[in-house]
């Protein structure tokens, strides 16, 4: 009973997120995770586009929090989860990320007022993202999960010439 009541809560916020957000931005995107049956992780972000032909740290600000397309993204689970060395309980969070040279972080934040200014106050955890080369530079941000085990959904965020991965465990 309480996996079903679970993920309706989690399909409610899940639609009037993306209601809300496809009426801020036409151009976001949405990926999800699902666990099994019933657990699942969304998020919802704003696409961006940047010039293959200029350096990626003059585009996205380099070594600071970024929000693609200026709004944080939207993290929405339905299940306990573990980023980082960090329990998150079902809910709702912002994600950020901190562009490096080579390496990302991640931000998770437990402020979830999209038109809020960033406040690191606010950060639940920050974890390292691993990173690798992408076979072909990417001009558009594209974000996507992947299982990698029974109860791992790997987050990956293309840019450029690099993948970044983070991994959210299910509790």
């Amino acid at each position: 009973m309480h996996r079903v009541i679970s993920s309706v809560i989690l399909l409610i916020w899940t639609l009037l997120a993306a209601g809300a957000f496809a009426q801020d931005n036409p151009s976001g995107g949405t990926a999800t995770c699902n666990y099994d049956e019933s657990n699942q992780l969304v998020v919802n972000y704003q696409h961006v586009s940047i010039n293959l032909k200029k350096p990626l740290s003059i585009q996205v600000p380099s070594g600071k929090p970024w929000a693609p397309g200026g709004k944080p993204m939207t993290l929405f689970t339905n299940v306990p989860i573990e980023i980082g060395a960090r329990n998150l309980g079902v809910g709702a969070y912002t994600l950020l990320v901190i562009p490096g040279s080579k390496q990302w972080t991640l931000i998770v934040s437990k402020n979830t007022d999209m038109n809020a200014a960033y406040d690191p106050q606010q950060d639940l955890v920050r974890v390292p993202m691993d990173s690798g080369e992408l076979a072909a530079p990417a001009a558009d941000l594209s974000i996507t999960f992947a299982h990698v085990a029974p109860d791992q959904c790997s987050l990956r965020l293309d840019l450029d010439k690099y993948g970044h991965f983070a991994i959210f465990q299910k509790k």
